[in-house]
């Protein structure tokens, strides 16, 4: 018996070391949560996911960041925030939820900035959710640079139905962002012209140039993955966890050549978001003290990419919002905020229960 088991274990071990391989075809095979297209525009791709499912509520938009697939709210079973939201994972009445993303991002698009999502994109969508649920509110939840735009679309446009903003890893305050650092030095030196002379060039920061940035923020994941890969031949599903990851970083699209300088020069290098007034040019300002709705901040001190307290440092930089809190959640990376094993128990759960306190 103990021959056979063995044997079935090492056969299962080559066939997870071919699946992973070049020629392999993956080991996840699992499907994504159901979802219908409410419209498919110019990067404007708005989703409800889950629509059969028994829901209650009001409705929830996930924001998705620039450069960033939308599947990272559904990256596989047990890593789906959407799966969650709605109660398509556990089979118990959830909340409706839909997702915008913008697809692919191409030299043409390079004159698209930020007040293209803050007053065009993101409101269009909100409006469209609202007039499906009998002009409810909608509440706003951002993760990343999606978290931002959601606080600065409620700031921008005080007017629509926001019910409130929820923030995961979302970067306020350049100066508490380690990260940030080494672009803000060299910014000081060299002067944002020269600093984003190349993104001019090229239109924006190409899809490529993403992916390799945001795999070279989390260094020790790449360093030790081929000791991972080893290590868990015999486990399937911790290899589709790290494929779907990876799969995750290889679809990263670019950034807009006038969104990315906006991104650099005003918010990162003059940190405007956390000062309190977002000078965006074309007459476009964005004060945060005209953001009303109630807010949840989420971050993690060992987020490598956008620090614990650069989140919570929105707090602060809203002053007029209905209330602000800050939920903690250390020891996950800044994916992981809404992707992972730690998520499900504890960024999920925070995020249901202020959604519900709001309704």
């Amino acid at each position: 018996m103990q021959i056979l088991t063995r044997t079935r274990a090492a056969a299962q071990t080559a066939r997870n070391a071919w699946d992973v391989s070049w020629w392999g075809g993956g080991v996840d095979d699992s499907q994504p949560t159901p979802s219908e297209t409410v419209y498919d525009e110019p990067h404007a791709l708005l989703r409800q996911f889950a629509p059969s499912a028994v829901q209650t509520g009001k409705p929830v938009l996930l924001v998705t960041p620039l450069a960033v697939p939308a599947r990272c709210w559904d990256l596989r079973p047990e890593q789906s925030m959407v799966a969650h939201l709605t109660g398509f994972e556990s089979g118990t009445p959830g909340r409706p939820t839909y997702v915008i993303s913008y697809g692919a991002i191409r030299f043409a698009d390079r004159a698209m900035g930020y007040e293209d999502w803050l007053q065009e994109i993101i409101p269009s969508a909100i409006r469209a959710i609202s007039a499906r649920h009998d002009g409810s509110d909608v509440h706003l939840a951002g993760w990343s640079l999606g978290g931002q735009m959601a606080l600065l679309t409620a700031a921008s446009e005080p007017t629509l139905l926001i019910a409130s903003v929820v923030a995961l890893g979302a970067p306020i305050d350049y100066a508490f962002n380690p990260a940030a650092a080494p672009l803000r030095w060299l910014d000081d030196r060299l002067g944002s012209t020269v600093m984003t002379a190349g993104t001019g060039l090229l239109g924006g920061v190409p899809a490529v140039l993403v992916q390799a940035l945001y795999r070279g923020m989390a260094p020790t994941r790449e360093l030790k993955k081929p000791w991972f890969l080893l290590k868990n031949l015999g486990d399937r599903e911790a290899l589709a966890r790290s494929g779907a990851i990876d799969a995750f970083m290889s679809d990263m699209p670019g950034y807009p050549g006038r969104f990315y300088h906006q991104l650099h020069t005003r918010i990162v290098v003059r940190n405007e978001i956390a000062r309190g007034v977002l000078d965006l040019g074309k007459g476009v300002t964005v004060r945060t003290d005209r953001l009303r709705v109630p807010l949840l901040f989420v971050g993690s001190k060992t987020d490598a990419i956008v620090a614990g307290p650069c989140v919570e440092a929105g707090v602060r930089a809203f002053p007029k919002a209905a209330s602000a809190e800050y939920v903690a959640v250390d020891g996950l990376s800044h994916l992981g905020l809404i992707a992972s094993a730690g998520a499900r128990t504890q960024s999920w759960p925070a995020v249901a229960a202020f959604l519900a306190a709001h309704d």
